[in-house]
């Protein structure tokens, strides 16, 4: 046989680049559609933001809403320290871009409230009358008892005294 070499036509130059770039098109197209399917959805990571706040028990009543993997999460926390560790949970999360932190402290409780020493000398001593085997003495706003008691009129002494605000009851009675 002689040897002959083959030479393309023009036509099937052109066949050839087609089927290339439609080769070359559908794995661009492919490749795109496979990076957009691994990136996660606003759900799941909602889902688990929810899941690694809720583990903590500071966390639970923290609210989280999710949009185009931006996290906002709402709620009470008992104190600054929750709340910026709330907020880096949220952006430990894959597929958490940015997190919107609108989580509120509450304020911390007032004062208590010691009554003065005048004032609660006569309020104690007032409480004791009926416990004739009871002294009290009040100093700084602390409440000192000695004596005894019967059991059963304890609980009626302490709550009596307690109610007054005392800074402290130094209970050294002996119980009968």
């Amino acid at each position: 046989m002689p040897y002959t070499t083959f030479k393309p036509t023009i036509l099937n130059q052109k066949k050839t680049i087609m089927k290339m770039t439609r080769l070359l098109m559908a794995v661009a197209i492919s490749v795109t559609l496979g990076f957009m399917g691994c990136s996660p959805k606003d759900t799941e990571i909602q889902a688990a933001v929810e899941t690694k706040l809720k583990a903590e028990p500071d966390m639970s009543t923290v609210n989280v809403d999710v949009k185009d993997g931006v996290a906002t999460i709402a709620g009470e926390c008992k104190d600054e320290a929750c709340k910026a560790n709330c907020e880096q949970l949220a952006k430990d999360v894959k597929g958490v871009k940015t997190v919107i932190n609108n989580l509120t402290v509450p304020p911390p409780p007032p004062p208590v409230v010691v009554a003065a020493d005048d004032p609660l000398t006569q309020a104690v001593t007032d409480a004791t009358k009926d416990f004739t085997t009871v002294t009290a003495a009040v100093a700084d706003g602390v409440v000192t008892l000695t004596g005894e008691i019967k059991r059963r009129e304890l609980p009626k002494l302490m709550k009596a005294l307690n109610s007054l605000k005392p800074r402290k009851i130094e209970n050294k009675l002996t119980i009968k």
